[in-house]
């Protein structure tokens, strides 16, 4: 009996700290709700009350929580000090802690992952890249059994080789990736990675592997049945690849038919729903790009088409609607890819200002491009040549030749992108060309090394052409009618295949002016005429000056005196427009900008005086 009433005594007490327990376990729980729920409803706030929700979630520590508590809340105010104030140190110690404290609990993925990420994200906002790659490495490592988050994190480390242009090994990373996607059962995060590496790979320019990879992205996409929203974000990616690849190459014509398809995709996702069922497969909890981000993507690479073709007001247009869709995502969204694809779409556009004679609104969009880089030291970092090189551009426009070839050789130093070396040089020899006989040795040793008759250093057709055309010039220039004459006759056959209308144009008109130096007054006009009639189409200005005046000087020679009356009244109407933009420009403040060659873009900019530009280039 005693026994027994020993063990019941035992069981009592025992039931009795049991009790006691769950009330701890329920009252520990109701002041962490409460304190959890404070938190939230001040960082939801209109407008945000960080520091009361700081506070909240630092009262969480004093009441000695389990490690679980502890470890989410390291985790929470972390994250809120990283997003929402410049408070980076202690952002960073709670994450280490977050991060430390959560490897020791088994199945606690969430905490310990995502702190892993937003650690290493930290790490590289503080220049500590040394610090992000191991912490990424050991998540990888022990996250296989987790497929979202090992997929997530394959994708950040592959994103922080490739910041620091270390290709191959973020290649090497979307391949593991695509195979353990394939291993998971995840055939929509497997094409994700291959299409990122497919990416890569174009930028690298290792065409002999993209193109089979390519297909089988192709063949994975085509084949994918799941959400239609994943499925054609999938296509535009592809899609887009093709796209660039094509224009890269400077097959304008040839791009057609993908581009096509792209525009139709795009207005395809424009009127699907957002489904809100989550994939059963949690490795493929992953979207690309947003739908929005997406639209404004093909209106840059709808823009990128129609600058090559010489459609400069198809450009334009495109460019306005894209613009207006990058002000409205940027009132709700930060996110570092708006501002890329702001500055690309300006760096286009500010192309075609210059050639339909829009100097003045080109050097403020040129300093629009500055004031956005000065805000982020990474896209000045990515777009500093092209820059430099826009500004070469617009001192060629306004005849300040000296200047030109200044911004043309900081851009020759800021670049290791072929296309664009090769731009720059095609550009820089013209100014040699047009300067007469003071840099014959550096001409002739840019002219041996962008020489289209062999070895060209790019795959680009339109490159290629432009630089059978600045042959063309320089031969022009030398007085070598007969050689100019096959130089122009190749750039005319390989930018008639391509639909490259502004060398064409360019080419009909050089090829008119030395006709007619000939003496071979037909012919001169055969090529004046539909290089007038394909200028004003564009439009391009300065062709549009050169051929009214060829017109007006063929039909004096004629003796066509009403045709070269109308004709010279033409060319006074495009000097006088052309006079009145180099005034407006040259008297900016932003026009000191061509003295700028060093560092990063100028803040301010000093009003002058007036134009001190010659003009006589325009008269």
């Amino acid at each position: 009996m005693a026994a027994q009433a020993a063990a019941a005594a035992q069981a009592a007490a025992a039931a009795q700290a049991a009790a006691a327990q769950a009330a701890q376990a329920e009252a520990a729980e109701s002041w962490y709700l409460a304190l959890l729920g404070f938190a939230e409803h001040f960082r939801t706030s209109s407008p945000p009350k960080i520091r009361l929700c700081v506070h909240c979630l630092q009262a969480v520590f004093p009441f000695k929580p389990p490690q679980r508590i502890e470890a989410r809340t390291h985790l929470q105010l972390g994250s809120v000090l990283y997003h929402h104030t410049k408070n980076s140190e202690q952002a960073r110690s709670h994450l280490e802690k977050a991060w430390l404290i959560s490897q020791q609990i088994p199945q606690f993925e969430d905490v310990k992952f995502e702190a892993a990420s937003l650690l290493s994200e930290l790490y590289c906002q503080e220049n500590s890249v040394d610090a992000a790659k191991p912490l990424l490495r050991k998540a990888i490592q022990i996250s296989q059994q987790t497929p979202y988050w090992h997929c997530r994190l394959l994708f950040q480390l592959a994103q922080l080789h490739t910041l620091e242009k270390d290709l191959v090994s973020a290649c090497d990373l979307l391949g593991v990736g695509a195979e353990y996607a394939r291993v998971v059962g995840s055939e929509y995060t497997r094409a994700l990675f291959l299409l990122s590496k497919g990416m890569l790979l174009l930028m690298e320019r290792k065409l002999q592997e993209v193109h089979p990879l390519l297909t089988l992205c192709g063949q994975i996409v085509e084949n994918w049945q799941g959400n239609p929203i994943q499925k054609e974000s999938l296509r535009v990616f592809f899609l887009v690849l093709q796209v660039t690849h094509y224009l890269d190459a400077g097959q304008v014509k040839s791009v057609k038919p993908c581009l096509k398809q792209l525009q139709q995709c795009i207005q395809t996702i424009s009127t699907l729903h957002d489904d809100e069922i989550l994939p059963s497969n949690p490795a493929d909890l992953f979207h690309w790009l947003p739908k929005e981000h997406m639209c404004v993507l093909v209106y840059l690479v709808t823009v990128m088409h129609s600058m090559q073709a010489g459609y400069l007001e198809k450009a334009q247009k495109y460019t306005d609607k894209a613009l207006m869709q990058l002000e409205k995502l940027k009132m709700l969204d930060c996110s570092p890819i708006l501002s890329s694809f702001q500055v690309i779409l300006l760096e286009h556009i500010i192309m075609c200002r210059l050639v339909t004679g829009h100097k003045a609104t080109a050097l403020q969009e040129i300093s629009q491009v500055c004031q956005l880089c000065q805000q982020s030291p990474r896209l000045f970092s990515n777009h500093a040549a092209q820059l430099h090189t826009l500004l070469g551009l617009y001192c060629v426009s306004v005849n300040c030749m000296d200047n030109a070839e200044a911004q043309f050789t900081t851009a020759l130093r800021l670049t290791n992108h072929q296309e664009l070396w090769a731009f720059i040089v095609t550009n820089l020899a013209s100014v040699y060309i047009r300067e007469g006989n003071r840099h014959q040795e550096v001409l002739y040793s840019l002219l041996e090394r962008i020489n289209p008759d062999h070895s060209f250093p790019v795959s680009s057709h339109c490159l290629r052409a432009a630089a059978f055309y600045v042959r063309g010039l320089f031969s022009f220039f030398q007085g070598r009618y007969n050689e100019a004459k096959r130089f122009l006759r190749e750039t005319l056959k390989m930018s008639n295949a391509e639909d490259l209308n502004r060398l064409t144009a360019c080419s009909l008109v050089l090829l008119g002016h030395i006709f007619y130096v000939l003496g071979n007054h037909r012919e001169s006009n055969n090529m004046v005429v539909p290089a007038m009639q394909l200028a004003s189409k564009i439009p391009d200005m300065s062709v549009q000056l050169w051929s009214s005046a060829l017109l007006r000087d063929l039909n004096k020679a004629c003796g066509n005196a009403m045709d070269a009356h109308e004709a010279a009244q033409m060319h006074q109407n495009f000097s006088q427009q052309l006079l009145q933009d180099h005034i407006e420009a040259c008297s900016l403040p932003e026009h000191n900008l061509i003295t700028w060659t060093d560092g990063p873009p100028p803040v301010q900019f000093q009003a002058q005086n007036g134009p001190n530009t010659s003009l006589a280039s325009l008269l």
